[in-house]
């Protein structure tokens, strides 16, 4: 955890490969970083890049927090961790996700009473699981 650079990952299919990774990536973490905490994340295969920008302030009658989502961005296409091509709508959301991923973004930006611009990011799998990465707090333009 006090890492980077893709120090020490690895992908576990099996038990027997988490508890030798485990085991692996403690002593990698000592030995560079001085520190053997480790960040143990699921692995999913093939994701693709979706991100939602949203913009909520209050209503100035009620004080109710309102919420607006816009169309996901498929981002996916990457060049060295840099986007090159956004399609809006996301081609492989099916609208049942679409609409379960903007049913959170609005609950999380409630829960948080986050009152301005912001951009949700999520990984989507094939099955259309789809996994919160981070919220940033404004709207991405690249």
């Amino acid at each position: 955890s006090s890492g980077g650079g893709g120090k020490g990952m690895r992908i576990c299919r099996t038990d027997e490969q988490v508890v030798e990774g485990y085991r692996l990536g403690r002593a990698e973490a000592r030995s560079f970083f001085g520190d053997d905490r480790l960040l143990v994340e699921r692995y999913v295969e093939d994701p693709r890049h979706i991100e939602i920008q949203v913009l909520s302030g209050r209503d100035p009658d009620t004080g109710a927090l309102d919420v607006l989502c816009f169309a996901e961005r498929e981002c996916s296409i990457q060049r060295r961790n840099q986007k090159v091509l956004e399609e809006s709508p996301s081609p492989m959301l099916a609208r049942e996700t679409r609409r379960e991923m903007i049913r959170q973004v609005k609950s999380l930006v409630r829960e948080v009473d986050y009152e301005s611009a912001g951009t949700v990011e999520f990984l989507v799998d094939a099955e259309q699981n789809f996994y919160f990465l981070e919220m940033n707090t404004r709207l991405q333009v690249e």
